[in-house]
């Protein structure tokens, strides 16, 4: 068993008492230039969002769930290379109240509504990728792939519970991706890293590659092509990702397994037309 592996099967932490910070429901400051850059670009990387409180806070029961529910467990030489990506757990929220707090912060929700010019949002689902020591590169793919949603008004938040250099594997760009129709029919894959790269060289679309600061995150439409690189550090790289859609979006017809296997684990109860509105997809932010 690889290092890597032995250190995402450490025993969870016990947490004894719980405290709110109440950051993680104010106000960002998000400019017109930011919300421009997310509408023309398909993504934008916001500082000073969270304080380093909130990220080790929140971020100790996180990844104590990641422990805990973790399932790839296979040493990184035995893994495909989605499986060497990161270790990847959802639904956190369901498992601790902690945890929930976090994900259903109005801060972090109020800039999806404003990045996309809707009047609230729900919560599709939210997702953990840690990207272990010696974990492989994340390749290029478009999220809205595996979503059974009729509108393209969607958006994930991906938070580094750490500063980010380049070795540790930052999420990538693929600037204004979101509005070419390129690479749409592929799951995450070497088809997809190599394919999508291809693509894109050929629309010749510039790429966002930087590291992020601690308290950095970023935002990006579903249909926003991005890749992250290999851990090449000696720590774990931590993120969190919440992805949220408009409040009144409507379920679409699954065009792929993988739509279908969303439906029912993402939309329990939902059937192709209905709102999007099951129990495990509330109303994070309302105007």
């Amino acid at each position: 068993m690889s290092t890597a592996t032995a250190e995402l099967k450490t025993e969870p932490v016990v947490f004894k008492a719980q405290k709110h910070l109440p950051e993680i429901d104010t106000s960002y400051n998000l400019t017109d230039e930011a919300i421009e850059h997310f509408r023309t670009k398909g993504f934008v990387k916001l500082k000073n969002v969270l304080s380093r409180e909130v990220l080790d806070y929140y971020g100790r029961e996180i990844t104590n769930w990641v422990h805990k529910l973790n399932r790839n467990t296979k040493p990184m030489e035995e893994r495909d290379t989605y499986a060497k990506a990161f270790i990847q757990v959802g639904n956190i929220w369901t498992h601790s109240e902690i945890a929930k707090e976090f994900c259903f912060s109005r801060r972090l929700a109020k800039i999806a509504s404003d990045l996309m010019g809707v009047k609230g949002v729900r919560m599709y689902h939210d997702q953990a990728l840690y990207k272990e020591p010696s974990g492989g590169f994340t390749p290029w793919h478009a999220d809205q792939f595996y979503w059974p949603l009729e509108t393209v008004n969607t958006c994930t938040v991906w938070i580094p519970m750490q500063k980010t250099p380049l070795e540790m594997g930052p999420l990538s760009f693929a600037v204004g991706s979101h509005k070419i129709d390129i690479g749409r029919d592929l799951v995450i894959s070497d088809e997809s890293e190599k394919k999508i790269s291809q693509a894109l060289e050929a629309k010749k679309l510039p790429m966002d590659e930087g590291p992020f600061d601690l308290g950095e995150v970023s935002y990006h439409y579903g249909w926003t092509f991005h890749r992250a690189g290999p851990n090449k550090s000696k720590h774990s790289r931590s993120v969190m990702t919440i992805i949220y859609m408009e409040d009144g979006i409507r379920v679409a017809q699954p065009k792929n397994s993988a739509q279908e296997n969303d439906l029912k684990g993402c939309l329990p109860g939902c059937k192709p037309g209905d709102m999007a509105d099951s129990p495990i997809n509330p109303v994070i932010y309302r105007t």
